[in-house]
């Protein structure tokens, strides 16, 4: 079987729709994906209606976190999306991407780069609106040649001079609401240092010790050795390994299904799991 466990649509920053990444994902050859948005679930409904045969659907999503000012996201999977807890601060997070946004956008033009407001909503489109979209807006205007080129400390980096601080959960309440809300939580790139400050690795033992399920160990932003390093932290700390491509179509130089989970690790994720079941695709609507 092959599984990657960490997609994105236009229902966050990916630039397929839900239809098209699960067409996508078929067609690329994999088992399972999972749809994991930047804290919604919007986007599930349209990529069942449109799951092809032969195809799982995993459901879940990459919630925004914060540890001691670090930024981390969460990968949650399989929970309930209409919990009552977790949907509200699903929602508080969400509800704080416009005015953050907005903020960047005034951060930008006092450094004289002319995005406007209407430039950055175009390009999220029905999607929730986020750094990725300003990058976007970024690239437009040519000041940077691609999006990653915009996530630097001259730019829109943690700590970078137009970054706007959002609202983002303390990970060991998301931990506690995910699997509160019947949900499995995996770390997302947790040791991807380019994007900025990573959390230490005491803090994943602490994260571990209040219920974490895993990590995120076989993914872009990780060379060799971080893998091999984060293998070992794993082991020691009996977290579960995965591996995804965190696809966001033609946003990122990425390939769905570039890396994978093991189908044991998948297997031990659904066993877990007792908020949403994995759907198997019947042809589509």
């Amino acid at each position: 079987m092959r599984i990657d466990l960490h997609t994105h649509s236009t229902a966050s920053d990916g630039t397929d729709t839900p239809a098209v990444l699960v067409a996508k994902a078929a067609a690329a050859g994999l088992d399972v994906v999972a749809l994991t948005d930047h804290d919604t679930t919007r986007g599930h409904a349209e990529a069942l209606a449109a799951l092809p045969e032969g195809l799982i659907l995993v459901t879940g999503a990459e919630l925004s976190c914060r540890l001691d000012g670090v930024s981390m996201h969460l990968l949650a999977y399989l929970f309930d999306p209409e919990e009552p807890a977790l949907l509200a601060e699903r929602e508080l997070v969400r509800d704080d991407r416009v005015p953050r946004a907005r903020a960047m956008v005034a951060r930008l033009n006092d450094l004289g780069v002319p995005v406007t407001w209407e430039q950055v909503a175009r390009i999220a489109g029905d999607g929730s609106v986020g750094r990725p979209h300003v990058a976007s807006a970024l690239v437009e205007l040519g000041v940077v040649p691609s999006v990653g080129d915009a996530f630097t400390e001259d730019w829109l980096a943690d700590g970078g001079r137009a970054h706007v601080a959002k609202h983002e959960t303390d990970p060991f309440e998301a931990v506690r609401l995910v699997k509160a809300a019947g949900g499995v939580t995996v770390f997302a790139h947790p040791a991807a240092a380019k994007r900025g400050r990573t959390v230490p690795e005491s803090a994943i033992a602490e994260l571990a010790g209040a219920g974490l399920d895993g990590i995120e160990v076989d993914h872009m932003d990780h060379d060799a050795d971080t893998r091999a390093r984060l293998r070992g932290l794993a082991a020691d700390l009996g977290l579960l390994v995965t591996g995804s491509s965190d696809y966001h179509g033609s946003r990122k130089a990425c390939a769905l299904g570039e890396y994978t989970t093991d189908p044991e690790v998948y297997g031990e994720i659904t066993r877990r799991a007792f908020g949403a079941f994995p759907v198997p695709g019947a042809g589509g609507a």
